[in-house]
């Protein structure tokens, strides 16, 4: 019986240990999650989604316009500025320094949002 119970604590402890690992990691949010080579922003019913995203320098970032009306993607810096996109119509930026992007629709210029590149 001995070795039986040795036999289920030798089990038990990893698993134990696992567990304390897990529960003491830092909670990621999606809206923390990054993408190492490619990012998505998809423009939908008059918004740009998600209205902030952050990639690491380098990323590639595709626009996709989902609505049945044109749309631009223009940066107020000056940095980027797309023709106007129609339906299913793409368009991609790649930063090359950190910093925060902010864009809009030249069309609907309520329609801003944010690309930030760490």
């Amino acid at each position: 019986m001995k070795n039986k119970n040795m036999w289920i604590a030798s089990l038990a402890m990893p698993l134990m240990i696992a567990t304390l690992l897990l529960a003491a990691s830092p909670r990621v949010k999606a809206s923390d999650q990054r993408t190492a080579a490619n990012a998505a922003v998809k423009i939908d019913n008059f918004v740009f989604g998600p209205q902030t995203i952050k990639v690491p320098v380098g990323t590639t970032v595709t626009w996709t316009n989902s609505d049945d009306i044109p749309h631009t993607v223009v940066s107020i810096d000056g940095a980027f500025k797309s023709k106007p996109l129609d339906t299913d119509d793409k368009f991609t930026f790649t930063p090359a320094k950190p910093g925060t992007y902010k864009y809009y629709c030249s069309i609907h210029p309520k329609m801003t949002a944010e690309l930030v590149a760490e």
